[in-house]
């Protein structure tokens, strides 16, 4: 646990910097702009590589060393963030810039969230991978919870230009992180010769793993069609919240939600979570429906800050138990692939959703929620009317069909009982030789 930690430390340095870096370009592009749609394209572009790339980088990772995979994909990471700084310090920066710089990004953190991911199972006693998932969702939550808030102070005295040369910094810290400590050695299995071969067939083989499990598909596939709807949620809430109040309160909302977060990822980094974490999964994620679906009838303020608070704890819990499940199901020697195959199918309505999100909002949902659209003598007296009213009426339509997904989930057999009917398969996995690599 202790290695776990002082790559956690780093990696934590590290989201801090990235999330300055995230909040100050995403305000940046939207009151430039005051585009839903080109604000809403940074997200496509931060996930789409990544997407992308899955496959072949969940591959490379079984193959590679995970430590050494980690400090190139931070590096390159790095210095993809410090020419966006570059060209915006010379005053040459450009929407298109942001775009590339993030796509770049991307394409490494495919071959370093897998790594992560894989490299925490290898540390970390499998009692513990809930609490070390927990750690995880606290550096997240720390991350969203103090990054507004500086980027906030450092945009007024440095301005967005050092933020960025602060986020490249915090990029070089993980990586040293990484380079101080040496690294048990797995115990060979059998598992890490299956699938193996040309590399497309090794790519497919994370794909049969889990498809030849109906309990995991099945989990893969209610990921899926949440991020569905999530990715739409988290692409316009910023636009709904500014709608309402200044850019401030809404670092304020971020920050408080980031306070639900860590006090989510504090809970499973104690608790461990229920001995079938599934039900955690399902639970919370009907939890954060209602907070969406309250959100999207009474949007104000006071309803965001309650809401957000609540939904972030809840994501906390959701993922850390997601995570716990997947670690525990598959063997070590082929975490990479599998790993890497989920990711990309979970993420893969991500791009969809970023796409039709300002298509939504900006074409559809506020034009009848306008002060004479069509709805607005019905569900306007209800909602209201008027810009970002039609944001929360589709926040509310989102919501039921979330709610609706949880219900087909725990009616869903082999995913409500995944747990107790598909046997861990990494208690041999973490079987270590005294061994070790520099």
């Amino acid at each position: 646990m202790r290695l776990f930690i002082l790559i956690w430390f780093g990696q934590l340095v590290s989201l801090l910097g990235s999330g300055l870096t995230r909040f100050a370009l995403g305000i940046w592009v939207y009151q430039e702009t005051g585009s839903v749609t080109l604000f809403s394209l940074i997200s496509l572009f931060t996930m789409l590589p990544s997407i992308l790339l899955a496959p072949l980088a969940g591959v490379f990772v079984d193959r590679w060393d995970r430590r050494w995979t980690m400090i190139l994909s931070d590096s390159g990471a790095g210095l993809s963030t410090l020419a966006m700084g570059l060209l915006l310090l010379t005053g040459r920066l450009e929407i298109w810039h942001i775009y590339l710089a993030v796509g770049v990004s991307s394409a490494f953190s495919a071959f370093q969230l897998p790594a992560y991911v894989a490299l925490t199972t290898l540390l970390v006693p499998k009692q513990h991978l809930g609490r070390a998932s927990g750690m995880v969702q606290t550096a997240d939550a720390i991350s969203r919870l103090l990054s507004p808030i500086i980027a906030g102070v450092l945009i007024v005295t440095i301005q967005i230009q050092g933020v960025i040369l602060i986020d490249f910094l915090t990029f070089v810290i993980a990586a040293i992180a990484l380079l101080l400590v040496r690294f048990p050695k797995p115990k060979t299995t059998l598992e890490i010769h299956k699938g193996q071969g040309f590399l497309l067939s090794e790519a497919i083989y994370g794909w049969t793993y889990i498809s030849t499990r109906r309990g995991l598909l099945g989990l893969l596939i209610f990921f899926t069609i949440s991020n569905f709807f999530i990715g739409i949620v988290s692409v316009l809430f910023t636009p709904l919240v500014l709608a309402f109040t200044s850019a401030t309160v809404l670092g304020s909302v971020f920050s408080l939600g980031g306070v639900g977060m860590l006090l989510g990822g504090l809970t499973m980094s104690t608790w461990g979570g229920f001995k079938y974490r599934i039900y955690s999964v399902l639970g919370f994620t009907l939890l954060n429906s209602l907070c969406i679906l309250f959100g999207g009838l009474q949007p104000s303020v006071p309803i965001f800050f309650v809401t957000t608070f609540i939904y972030f704890f809840g994501v906390a819990i959701i993922n850390s138990s997601d995570q716990a499940i997947w670690q525990s199901k598959v063997p070590l020697a082929i975490q990479g692939r599998v790993f890497a195959i989920r990711t990309m199918l979970a993420w893969a309505s991500l791009p969809l959703a970023y796409l039709i999100a300002g298509t939504l909002a900006d074409r559809i949902f506020e034009t009848l929620l306008a002060v004479d659209g069509p709805l607005a003598g019905s569900l306007g007296q209800i909602i209201g009317v008027g810009k970002g009213h039609g944001i929360a009426l589709l926040f509310v339509a989102i919501a039921i069909l979330m709610i609706l997904m949880v219900v087909g989930g725990y009616l869903y057999l082999p995913l409500r009982l995944l747990e107790a009917q598909l046997p861990d398969a990494i208690h041999d996995d973490v079987s270590l030789t005294k061994k070790q690599e520099r």
